[in-house]
């Protein structure tokens, strides 16, 4: 049971952190843990439903989802102000298709951010698209989202 779990922990570390980081962009530690615990709740349940038949995917898929909650809380948690800057740095400052990539020794990973396309929104705000790569434990994890300027000059999530 111990290689099961270690191995459900292993596939969905890297999900679970790629999409903490794409929600983590803007935002205080609490909704960063808590959208890490989200995103890990969800993924710990996929990986969960994966192992087992009958009853006992069911019960695998419960300990998935409550392992990948617990891990992607302190995941969230563990996304510092470095990245947080690097990440908003990146979408201000990059022309698209200019890659920023950051080491975080602390959380042991890599995190490239890429602009892929600039426009303006309905209300004439500039957003842009990206791409977030991150690299844990020599795997990485795509994700893509959209983010829009604030008034105040930082970057809002928006898909």
């Amino acid at each position: 049971m111990n290689k099961t779990i270690s191995a459900v922990v292993k596939k969905a570390s890297v999900p679970v952190i790629a999409g903490v980081m794409t929600l983590s962009l803007v935002g205080c530690a609490a909704n960063r843990e808590e959208s890490g615990a989200l995103t890990g709740a969800v993924v710990g349940g996929v990986v969960g439903s994966q192992i087992g038949g009958g009853s006992g995917k069911a019960i695998a898929t419960g300990v998935g989802f409550l392992l990948g909650a617990i891990i992607g809380g302190d995941i969230g948690h563990t996304l510092d102000v470095m990245d947080e800057r690097n990440a908003q740095n990146a979408l201000e400052h990059n022309r698209t298709g200019q890659a920023t990539t950051w080491d975080n020794p602390d959380a042991g990973k890599e995190v490239t951010v890429i602009p892929t396309r600039t426009f303006r929104s309905d209300s004439g705000g500039y957003c842009r698209e990206y791409q977030t790569d991150v690299v844990v434990n020599g795997q990485s994890q795509q994700a893509y989202g959209t983010a829009c300027r604030q008034p105040d000059g930082s970057w809002k999530i928006m898909r």
